[in-house]
């Protein structure tokens, strides 16, 4: 009968111990998610994830590279607005806002889907700025 007892013990261990991961996922997917907040709610899209972010950090140290990833992709994408704006005057800029968009849309599902897997997806076309 101790054999039985002592059995549950390491499940319950192995348990306790995923118990953190699952919970670095869960917030790695609500940060990149967080950014399609601005769908919803204007300016939600760049202050959820920070306030996320800063919340979470140091109780969740998983979290950071995340943090990273989708700050990274906010800078890169005010970037790519303002210099599509700008050739907006010569029509390619509507182009390229328009795939921004798409972009802004598609990227954090799929860093959002990586991170569910426990993955860091760093967004292409990022320019890496924190690391």
């Amino acid at each position: 009968m101790t054999e039985f007892e002592n059995s549950p013990e390491p499940a319950d261990d192995a348990g306790d111990t995923g118990a953190p991961d699952q919970e670095t996922r869960t917030w790695s997917m609500i940060l990149h998610l967080s950014l399609l907040s601005g769908l919803i709610v204007p300016m939600a899209g760049l202050i959820v994830p920070i306030v996320i972010y800063f919340i979470k950090k140091d109780s969740i140290p998983g979290l950071v590279p995340h943090g990273n990833v989708v700050f990274n992709w906010m800078i890169s994408a005010l970037i790519y607005a303002v210099v599509s704006a700008i050739l907006a005057i010569i029509l390619i800029g509507f182009l390229l806002l328009a795939v921004l968009a798409i972009l802004a849309i598609v990227f954090p599902i799929i860093g959002a889907l990586k991170a569910s897997e426990g993955q860091v997806w760093p967004y292409p076309l990022s320019i890496p700025i924190f690391k």
